[in-house]
């Protein structure tokens, strides 16, 4: 991730009119670069979007993968430039489709995976479990690449993230927040060369 931006303050509107080819998100109104991911976290996330996109398939919810605009305290009838927290998880699963924009989504997803990185794991497992709890994500899934696990975290009653479970490589992982769908972690985390 890099920091680098002139400007003091950022709002969606800027967003708007960046290159689109650059993936940038922004935290109360920093600018953060995100670089380009290794392949083996397009390949989880090509998988695990897959599986729940079947599962989702003729069922009302879905599925989005990076990049995709989540404006996570945005409002109905906020202006772009009032809205200064835009993030891109890898994954988001919205099961409220007036939450849906021409834009992305406006407001929490029920579900966020991020698929965590060199350059990202302090930001995925500090700032953006911080950001999601605050927005009100039901579920947050944390998967490591490098030690072939998946951490659910889960919303309870009093809006607070609780640590849920911890899956391994092998095991069938239970999406909380989509009543019946599990996620074959063999296919996530294939064999290992």
């Amino acid at each position: 991730m890099s920091r680098q931006f002139p400007k003091a303050h950022y709002t969606f509107a800027d967003c708007l009119a960046w290159d689109e080819s650059k993936h940038i998100e922004i935290i109360h109104g920093e600018a953060i670069v995100m670089l380009t991911p290794l392949r083996v976290h397009q390949e989880i996330c090509g998988e695990l979007s897959r599986q729940l996109a079947n599962f989702l398939d003729g069922k009302g919810a879905e599925v989005f993968f990076a990049p995709f605009a989540v404006r996570l305290f945005e409002k109905e009838g906020d202006a772009p430039e009032s809205v200064d927290t835009m993030v891109l998880p890898d994954i988001s699963v919205i099961c409220d489709h007036n939450k849906l924009d021409e834009y992305g989504c406006k407001g929490a997803p029920d579900m966020v995976v991020e698929i965590l990185s060199p350059s990202t794991q302090r930001h995925d497992q500090l700032v953006k479990l911080r950001l999601y709890q605050q927005a009100g994500v039901q579920e947050y899934w944390i998967v490591d690449p490098e030690n072939r696990t998946v951490r659910v975290i889960l919303m309870d009653e009093d809006g607070r993230f609780q640590p849920h479970e911890v899956y391994g490589c092998e095991d069938l992982a239970k999406v909380n927040t989509l009543d019946g769908c599990f996620i074959e972690l063999a296919k996530v985390f294939p064999a290992r060369d």
